[in-house]
């Protein structure tokens, strides 16, 4: 095989979950630009619109359906645009997922008064949202005897952080699930259909920004520096340094990787604070 067709990820069909959020959107522009055909799923049509407007402007082949990925029907109804569109589907990535203020603790609110509304949503977004996908996904893929998954873990995943238990704990609940899944699938389906995870560490985005600056003056909150002091890297990380990873997991070039969740952290989780 050529060096560049280790890589190559032409032709291939990726479904994005969570298509319209920054993470997911840098992924979409990354594919599209070495060839491969893009599906964004979310629920959120503004933020689609924008991600679809760079890869038209990109020529990039793609479609946007919104999706509600707590809503099995709904993930049924867009794989079955998808197969009408493109005719297969070869990668999905599970994209879709976040936290909210109201299941966090904070000074003026103790672990012992987060509602149970909340906590159920951070959970369900991020552990159901991607267990779901991957059942009506993952059906195709056995019946193609060929697939990609690739979902979104964090690490949180790895050890917990403060004041963020549901979404701790969901995001430790998808690692837990990549590894169980990649098992099921090669052993009852086809050793061609691959699961594994992507860990991001911490990435300065609008969603996080002010919990880790300051909105003053943009210098460092405790827990910004805290979380710096901690990454050998010295620095927070950006959407765009996801892109390699993922190109390799949906490349031929990880054919042999299956089950495990990859850190993309600048060195936070190989770091004892010693």
């Amino acid at each position: 095989m050529a060096i560049e067709e280790y890589f190559s990820v032409g032709d291939q069909v990726a479904v994005i979950t969570g298509g319209g959020g920054v993470l997911c959107a840098e992924m979409a522009y990354a594919l599209g630009e070495a060839g491969a055909r893009i599906v964004l799923l979310d629920i959120g049509e503004e933020g689609m619109s924008r991600v679809s407007g760079k890869l038209q402007d990109m020529n990039v082949d793609h479609l946007t359906i919104k999706t509600d990925v707590l809503n099995k029907a709904s993930i049924e109804q867009a794989a079955e645009k998808t197969l009408e569109r493109f005719g297969r589907i070869d990668i999905l990535i599970n994209g879709a997922g976040g936290n909210k203020p109201t299941a966090t603790t904070s000074p003026d609110k103790s672990f012992f008064d987060l509602p149970e509304d909340a906590i159920k949503w951070v959970f369900d977004l991020n552990f159901m949202g991607t267990f779901l996908p991957c059942q009506v996904f993952g059906r195709h893929f056995a019946n193609q005897k060929s697939g990609n998954i690739i979902n979104i873990s964090s690490m949180n995943a790895f050890t917990p952080l403060t004041r963020i238990p549901a979404y701790s704990a969901a995001k430790s609940a998808v690692s837990n699930f990549t590894q169980w899944l990649a098992v099921h699938m090669s052993q009852n389906y086809s050793p061609d259909i691959r699961v594994n995870a992507i860990a991001p560490g911490f990435l300065l985005t609008d969603q996080n920004r002010f919990l880790l600056t300051n909105e003053s003056d943009g210098s460092l909150t405790e827990r910004g520096q805290t979380i710096i002091d901690h990454t050998p890297a010295a620095r927070f990380g950006t959407a765009s340094d996801l892109v390699s990873t993922v190109i390799w997991l949906t490349a031929p070039s990880s054919r042999f990787v299956n089950g495990i969740v990859v850190p993309v952290d600048g060195g936070f989780s190989a770091f004892s604070g010693v």
